[in-house]
């Protein structure tokens, strides 16, 4: 059996890992919303901190296999390059400036007085805005 005949599957797990990659930083401002998180909540911030390099592995991993079952002419197409460097582009927002918005909205969710609740909520619209690209 060649590997040309996974191809379908490989395709549908690399679509997955790509999702899977930046649906914590969408959803994780929206379950923040309640004072003790619940399990999704948690489970959003362990994969926003450590699932991201174990995503990102697996979407290179499937992406190299896709390339070598569909060849390497495929790099050459100008819809893959700029797919690649909004990926590239995805992966350094997410990185660099998300993940210390989240780290920030984290530690300021014990505070309670009034000041420390209107910075949380400007913090989390300001996280959120920048989640959605608005």
């Amino acid at each position: 059996m060649s590997l040309a005949s996974f191809l379908p599957l490989i395709l549908v797990v690399h679509i997955s890992l790509a999702i899977c990659l930046f649906m914590p930083s969408l959803l994780l401002p929206f379950t923040m919303r309640k004072r003790v998180p619940g399990r999704i909540t948690r489970s959003l911030i362990w994969l926003q901190g450590n699932g991201t390099l174990i995503i990102g592995a697996g979407l290179a991993l499937t992406g190299i296999l896709l390339i070598a079952i569909l060849g390497t002419q495929l790099l050459s197409q100008p819809w893959l390059l700029l797919a690649l460097t909004l990926y590239a582009l995805n992966l350094a927002i997410a990185f660099f400036i998300q993940r210390p918005g989240v780290a920030r909205l984290l530690t300021l969710r014990g505070e309670t007085s009034d000041a420390a609740k209107a910075r949380l909520k400007r913090w989390g619209t300001r996280q959120l805005s920048s989640t959605l690209g608005s």
